[in-house]
């Protein structure tokens, strides 16, 4: 375990190096001038002798390779340098965000692999039953759905509607303190939204990987010893058929992180959506390349933790290997 974890750190370092050095080639070849978004209003008046000044002390008018090897190198040392766009170190911006950021995508992820778990099972156990067909039309319908389609959707019926759920933010509007009570009310529907985009993936994966299970000779023979059916659905079809589904929990980081900065949009979720749009129309090349860098980082992190729940799960497979 431990050899495939130094194995995945050491991949992981020229991946980071190509992506933040691409964060930062993308940038430089952005229409949007960093320096006009930094002043604002006031660079409409400017002289071009003061923009000139201002370029040079946000760094933009060095060679695109200096400017990457200046942030890599600070970075480094632990400074991530300063977000041209909020006016604050790079650092506090993401200290700030990230961890609502990681409180929404981790419960909408945990409700989805146990919702997705608990229907891929039941429409496992009957495949084209009536229940089965339910289970699966609605998967492929709501695969079909956008995040922010869905979370349109349920603004306008729970919070709209039927007035049983806040719309967005983190409190409630006239309150001026956050509370555990309010932050769990206004997670209720980002998190639901964000969950029920990844449901779709787990339920099917479960399906199959159960449905395929319930077929093999293990379970077979433990029907034949008159183990009860839910023992053999839960005790050996399920641990069988949860393999595939481990794998899933890695690949499906890239497209949770993706839907969680657009419910975060939509829901006006205090997470690091709002900064990641500000630093991309912004060309803020410090505050880009750090969140690029943390959501790479997460990613690969996904994919080894999938990996090693694999390999505790399967005995047969070598972590070594």
């Amino acid at each position: 375990m431990a050899r495939l974890a130094g194995r995945r750190a050491l991949f992981a370092v020229p991946v980071l190096l190509v992506v933040t050095f691409g964060v930062f080639a993308i940038a430089a070849a952005s229409p949007f001038d960093p320096v006009k978004a930094y002043a604002g209003t006031a660079g409409l008046t400017a002289s071009q002798e003061n923009l000139d000044q201002l370029r040079a002390n946000l760094g933009v008018d060095e060679p695109l390779a200096a400017r990457w090897w200046h942030w890599l190198t600070s970075a480094l040392t632990g400074d991530l340098g300063d977000s041209s766009v909020l006016r604050q170190p790079v650092a506090d911006v993401i200290g700030e965000r990230v961890g609502w950021s990681v409180l929404l995508a981790a419960t909408a992820f945990l409700v989805a692999i146990l919702l997705g778990t608990t229907l891929g099972v039941l429409a496992a156990r009957r495949p084209g039953g009536w229940l089965d067909r339910a289970v699966t039309s609605l998967a492929y319908t709501l695969e079909a759905a956008p995040p922010f389609w869905l979370g349109l959707l349920a603004v306008w019926l729970f919070a709209l509607k039927l007035g049983v759920l806040p719309s967005g933010g983190l409190t409630d509007t006239a309150s001026s303190t956050v509370t555990a009570g309010q932050v769990a009310s206004h997670l209720v529907l980002p998190a639901g939204v964000l969950a029920v985009s990844q449901l779709p993936w787990f339920v099917l994966y479960v399906r199959q990987g159960v449905g395929d299970a319930l077929g093999d000779d293990p379970v077979r023979g433990a029907r034949a010893r008159g183990l009860a059916e839910r023992t053999v659905l839960l005790g050996h079809a399920l641990r069988s058929g949860m393999l595939p589904v481990l794998t899933l929990i890695g690949s499906r980081v890239p497209e949770l992180i993706t839907g969680a900065l657009l419910v975060e949009t939509v829901f006006s979720w205090p997470g690091i959506a709002a900064a990641t749009v500000q630093a991309a129309t912004a060309v803020d090349f410090s505050l880009l390349a750090a969140l690029t860098a943390l959501a790479t980082a997460a990613v690969l992190l996904g994919n080894l933790v999938a990996d090693l729940l694999y390999g505790l799960a399967d005995p047969r497979v070598g972590f070594d290997g």
